[in-house]
This record gives structure tokens, sequence and C-alpha cells, in this order.
């Protein structure tokens, strides 16, 4: 294998395709580019890595990362979740032969879920709008409450979901990350808005045909009584009567424990990328703090939340909290490092 970082980049490789709202790769044009690639550089099947490096893709999906998303991460710039996806495919490509496993996380949704307004009603039986935050003083004055239709997730157990949803926003308040925020609908199974940005599904399936490894997507976000910002698990996994809400992902956390290299971007750095590396960290505490300096945050790779306000200001801006994360990862002994830094010159990589 190659001990190089490759400096050419693909033919088929287009930055301006990470701003079209349904771009897509040609998977035949890519199997024979890849194959070539593979022979010109000398790199070999991911199975025979002796150093394992896997990078994990958080929600690089079209409805963050297009402007014609429904939940686009423009961050501060106003396009930080595009740049983010044109240096997060230039990172594959470029570290390709080190990279042993990529995994691509997909945020899925279906319409009724407690973090959509079509889940709630206020006091006057109108749906909320999105961008309210509903919580648990709110709940117990009556000013939010779940819509009966949402009893047919609990089998029609009305009285039981009044009483969950106080339990679930005093628990993330509890917990001190979150209020429940209500988000535009984003990420719904089957939709263009779902799928992920052409230009990370070209690169993640360019990586898998030049080094013969099955691309292996993990789904989130389909509990319909909890947040899932982590792919690590739920923000909440117990009803108030001890009632499993869902649990985490102890086989995707073991996956990432068990590599020698653990390489973290995606959208959005204030909330799931945020969620995930906090879920991770926590294992790693419980585990062996040393493990911590085998993860790498990329924080060019990434972008907050920032709701512009129509006014030149922004109506919500998490870029502070996502800031206040990346300095704790690193405090923590992760390393929070830049795309454009060879991966073989990151501090402590050892390749």
């Amino acid at each position: 294998m190659t001990t190089a970082t490759i400096t050419t980049l693909p033919p088929h490789f287009k930055p301006s395709n990470a701003g079209i709202w349904g771009y897509t790769p040609d998977e035949g044009a890519l199997l024979s580019t890849a194959e070539e690639w593979a022979r010109q550089f000398g790199i070999t099947p991911a199975v025979t890595d002796t150093r394992r490096v896997h990078l994990l893709v958080i929600d690089a999906q079209n409805d963050f990362t297009n402007r014609e998303g429904s939940l686009f991460v423009g961050g501060r710039s106003g396009d930080g979740a595009i740049q983010d996806c044109v240096r997060t495919a230039e990172l594959i490509y470029r570290f390709l032969p080190f990279i042993t496993r990529i995994t691509p996380t997909l945020d899925t949704h279906m319409p009724l879920q407690i973090f959509f307004p079509g889940f709630w009603v206020d006091s006057t039986g109108s749906h909320p709008g999105p961008h309210t935050i509903v919580t648990a003083e709110d709940v117990i004055k009556g000013m939010f409450s779940p819509t009966p239709a949402a009893a047919q997730l609990t089998g029609g157990n009305y009285p039981w979901l009044q009483k969950y949803v106080q339990h679930y926003c005093e628990q993330l308040e509890r917990a001190g990350k979150y209020q429940l925020y209500l988000w535009p609908y984003h990420c719904q199974l089957g939709s263009v808005g779902y799928a992920l940005n052409g230009v990370i599904e070209e690169a993640v399936k360019f990586h898998a045909f030049a080094r013969s490894i099955q691309m292996a997507p993990q789904i989130k976000g389909n509990y319909a009584l909890s947040e899932n910002y982590s792919v690590l698990g739920p923000e909440v996994e117990v009803a108030q009567d001890g009632h499993v809400i869902g649990e985490k992902n102890t086989r995707f956390i073991d996956t990432l424990l068990e590599s020698d290299v653990v390489i973290i971007l995606g959208q959005a750095a204030s909330h799931c990328v945020k969620s995930s590396i906090e879920d991770l960290l926590a294992q790693i505490l419980a585990k062996d703090p040393a493990l911590a300096q085998k993860v790498y945050v990329v924080r060019d790779c990434m972008s907050a939340v920032a709701v512009p306000d129509g006014n030149g200001d922004f109506a919500v801006d998490y870029t502070p909290q996502a800031e206040a994360a990346l300095q704790q990862f690193a405090d923590a002994g992760m390393h929070v490092v830049d795309s454009t830094v060879p991966l073989p010159d990151w501090p402590d990589i050892n390749l």
C-alpha cells in the first residue's frame, strides 16, 4: 500500500456538485476509475490494513447540506455545509490509502415524531411552528400537549403519553444538553433530502470500490418518542414507568473503540456531531480515558446550526456551543485537526 497522501483528485470530482440538489454519482464510472486508481497508486484492499482507520461521516445528507434542504446547516458563513462536503470529499480522496472503513450515518425520520410540529398542539389546538422550544413547564401548564393522533405510537394510551412528554422534557433539561426543539421536517425516509450529499456518496462509494470494502451506513433518528442526535443512542432511553424507549448502539460503540484511529466529521457541529462525540467520550472515560487519543475531530468539515432572522442577524445560533464542545474534546485528550493537514502529519497518528 502507498504510504503517501494522494495529491491528485479523480476526474469525476467537481466541487460545484456539492451544491446541486439531487446530484447522484455514476457508480459504473466510479468502479472503473476506482480500480484504476488502486492499480496506479498501489492501493490494497482494506482487509490488509495493520492500522484500522475508521472515518465517521455524520449526517451529510441533502436536507442538511444543500440550500434547497429543509434544514440547511449554513453556519455563520451561510454556505458552511456545502464547503464542508467539498473538504470532506477531498479528505477521502487524498487519504484514501489510509482509511480502512467509512461509516456515513443517516438521520432517519417519519412525520410523526416528538421533535416535529405535527406531534404537538398548543392551547388553541393548533400545531406550533418549527423552531419552537417546548419546556417541561410549558407541558405542565398545558401550553403544549401531544396531539391525540400521537397516541397511536403508544397503542392508543393517550394518558400515558401525556405523562411521558412531561417526563421527556424534564429528562432533557436535567441532562443540561438541550431543551426540546421542534425542527422543520427533514430527512424523511425515502425523500430526496434523506439521501447523502452527492459528492459525499460519490467519495464514499469510490473508497469502497478502491479498497474493496462494503459501504455500511448507520441508521439513527428513527425512535418516534425520543430525539436521537447521537449515532450512539437516543437522548432519553427510559420512560417514567421504566418502559424502554430506545437503547444505546453498543455494537457500533464497540466497532469504534476497537479501531486504531477514529476520525469524526459531519453535520451539525452543534448537534449530531457534538452529541455523538459526547456519547463516545462517555464510553471512553468509563473504559479507559487514554482511548481518547485515538479520536480525531476534523473542525473544518463541520458547521453549527445558525438560523438567520432575515435582518442580518440570527434567530438561533449554536456556534458557541459547538466551539465549547471542541475545546471539551481537546481537553479530554481527543485531537482537533484540520483536513488541510496531511493525515500522516496529524499528532500521534502513528500510521
